[in-house]
C-alpha cells in the first residue's frame, strides 16, 4: 500500500480545516500538507445542510477569518455565501489543489519510535485504502455526525401519513407551498426554518417541550458600515471584529453574573416584538441565559411572523403521532402535511476515527483538555474546538496562532515530539462544553473532559485564551518535548 508522506495532515475541509490551511501557507511556508475531506466538497457544514434558510447563528465579522475581510453589508450571513467566502480563502491563499476528496479518516497512529502519526483513509465510493504520514495532526472535522442527525423515537411516526424531514436531510428541491408544517425544537435551526417558511405555507407552528433564549440582532451593523466609511478595509475588519468581540464578551459575562437581570431584559425585549402573542409560557426559558444556548433572529424575523399571526409557538409534551399530526399529551392535535424534526444532532468527536498509540488504543473519553487545543497524553495531535458563547472561528483562530508558536519553538530547539501531561492528582474531570443542553448530555461519555483550574480548563473568554495562547510562554511543566 503506498504511503503518503507530510509534515501536517489536516483533517476536514471545513471552517476550521480551511482556516488551519490558510495560516499554514502564510506563515509557514515550508511546511507540506494536505487536507482530507471525507466529503466530495469543501465547506463541511455548510455546504452539507441544505434546509431553508441556514445561515451563521454570530456574526460574520467573528465568524469570519481574522486574515480575511468580510464584505458583505449583512453580518448574518446564509449558507451559500459563506460556503463562497471560504471558496475565495481556499483559492486566495493556494490551499484548495492540497485538499484530497472522498478520503475519510478511519484510524490514527502513533508510532514513538519513529515519530510519526499514520493515518488510515477509506473512499466511501470506491473501497480505496490510502496511508498517510505525518508528524502533525489537526484534527478539524467538527463534533457532530454528518451521515445522520439526532431525531428521538416518536410514538407512532410509522402511523403519520405526511412526511417527516430532518433538517440535516434536507430532500433536494422540497416544496412545502400550502402545506401544513410543525417544526419540532426550539434551538438555532427551528429558529431560522420558522420565519423563512412561513409566507410559503398554509400554516406553521413550532412546537417545543421547552423555551429557549432568543434575541434580536440587526442583520446591517450600522456602526460598522459607518467605521468601513472611515478606515481602510482591513483595519475597518479589525476595528468591527474586536468591537464584536469585546460586546458578545461583555454580554456573556453579565449573563453569568447577574441572570435574574438580564433574563428580564431578554424576555421582555422578546414582549416587545412578539405584539399580543403571549411569552407565556413559550418565551421564558427554565435555565438561566447561556446555561444553554442562545438563538438569534437576524432583525427579529422570528418574532416578526409570530407577531403577524403567520406562524404560532406551541409549548408541550408529544404524546405520540397520528395519522394527521401529533397528538400532545393535553389530549391537542396539531395538525400537519408535513413535520420538521429539528430535534439536534448526535455528536461524533474526531469523526469516529480510531486513536491509538504504538497500536494500543487511546481512550479519549479518559483524557483532559490542555489549553483547549490538545489532549493529555496525546503526542502532536492539536484540536480544534471553538466556543459555545460566541463564534466558534474565534477559539479556532487562536488555536492557529499556538499552533506556529509551537512549530516556531520545535524548530528553534530541534524537538520532534511535544506532549501535554498531568502532574495534579487533584485534577478532577468536569464536562468539556460548558452548556447543558440535551445534545451534549447525551455523548458526554464520548468526550474529553476539561479540569476545574488552568491548563486544563477551557474559559469560554476570548481574551483569556488570547493571554494563555499567544501571550503566555510555551514551555510549561505540563508540556513536554522531546
Amino acid at each position: 500500500m503506498e504511503i503518503i508522506y507530510k509534515d501536517i495532515i489536516i483533517v476536514g475541509a471545513g471552517l476550521s480545516g480551511i482556516g488551519a490551511a490558510c495560516h499554514i501557507s502564510q506563515k509557514h511556508p515550508d511546511k507540506t500538507y494536505t487536507i482530507l475531506e471525507s466529503r466530495k466538497e469543501l465547506g463541511g457544514t455548510w455546504s452539507l445542510f441544505k434546509y431553508p434558510g441556514i445561515r451563521s447563528d454570530s456574526d460574520m465579522y467573528t465568524f469570519g477569518y481574522a486574515f480575511k475581510t468580510w464584505d458583505n453589508p449583512k453580518s448574518f450571513a446564509d449558507a451559500p455565501s459563506i460556503l463562497k467566502y471560504l471558496n475565495e480563502a481556499s483559492e486566495e491563499f493556494k490551499v484548495k489543489e492540497q485538499i484530497r476528496y472522498q478520503q475519510k479518516a478511519i484510524s490514527y497512529n502513533f508510532d514513538t519510535d519513529n515519530k510519526l502519526w499514520s493515518i488510515v483513509t477509506l473512499n466511501d465510493l470506491t473501497g480505496e485504502k490510502l496511508v498517510y504520514n505525518c508528524q502533525l495532526i489537526f484534527s478539524c472535522s467538527g463534533y457532530f455526525n454528518y451521515d445522520k442527525g439526532y431525531t428521538p423515537e416518536f410514538k407512532g411516526h410509522d402511523k403519520y401519513e405526511g412526511e417527516i424531514i430532518h433538517p440535516q436531510k434536507w430532500p433536494k428541491n422540497f416544496d412545502c407551498s400550502g402545506k401544513k408544517v410543525v417544526v419540532i425544537g426550539s434551538g438555532a435551526t427551528a429558529v431560522t426554518i420558522v420565519p423563512k417558511l412561513a409566507s410559503k405555507v398554509s400554516s406553521i407552528t413550532m412546537l417545543q417541550r421547552s423555551p429557549s433564549y432568543i434575541g434580536t440582532l440587526p442583520n446591517e451593523d450600522r456602526l460598522g458600515i459607518f467605521i468601513k466609511k472611515i478606515f481602510p478595509k482591513k483595519i475597518a475588519h479589525s476595528i468591527i471584529r474586536l468591537k464584536n468581540i469585546t460586546i458578545g464578551t461583555i454580554f456573556f459575562n453579565l449573563c453569568k453574573y447577574f441572570p435574574k437581570s438580564m433574563k428580564k431584559i431578554i424576555i421582555s425585549g422578546a414582549e416587545n416584538q412578539l405584539g399580543d402573542f403571549s411569552v407565556d409560557p413559550h418565551f421564558i426559558p427554565n435555565y438561566k441565559p447561556w446555561e444553554q444556548r442562545f438563538c438569534i433572529a437576524p432583525d427579529g424575523d422570528f418574532f416578526k411572523v409570530i407577531k403577524d399571526k403567520k406562524a404560532s409557538v406551541v409549548t408541550g409534551h408529544i404524546e405520540c403521532f397520528v395519522k394527521n399530526g401529533i397528538l400532545l399529551k393535553t389530549g391537542e392535535i396539531i395538525e400537519s402535511d408535513v413535520i420538521i424534526t429539528a430535534t439536534g444532532l448526535d455528536l461524533l468527536p474526531f469523526g469516529g476515527a480510531k486513536i491509538s498509540i504504538n497500536s494500543n488504543p487511546f481512550d479519549v473519553s479518559k483524557s483532559f483538555v490542555y489549553k483547549g487545543v490538545m489532549l493529555s497524553n496525546l503526542p502532536n495531535f492539536f484540536i480544534f474546538v471553538g466556543y459555545t458563547n460566541a463564534s466558534w472561528t474565534l477559539k479556532v483562530n487562536l488555536t492557529n496562532k499556538y499552533i506556529s508558536r509551537i512549530l516556531k519553538y520545535l524548530e528553534k530547539n530541534n524537538y520532534k515530539v511535544f506532549k501535554a501531561k498531568i502532574n495534579d492528582n487533584l485534577l478532577k474531570p468536569t464536562p468539556l462544553l460548558n452548556l447543558n443542553s440535551n445534545y451534549i448530555n447525551r455523548s458526554s461519555n464520548k468526550l474529553p473532559s476539561q479540569g476545574t483550574h488552568a491548563p486544563w480548563r477551557v474559559y469560554q473568554n476570548y481574551f483569556l485564551d488570547y493571554k494563555m495562547l499567544c501571550i503566555d510562554k510555551i514551555k510549561d511543566k505540563w508540556l513536554t518535548f522531546i
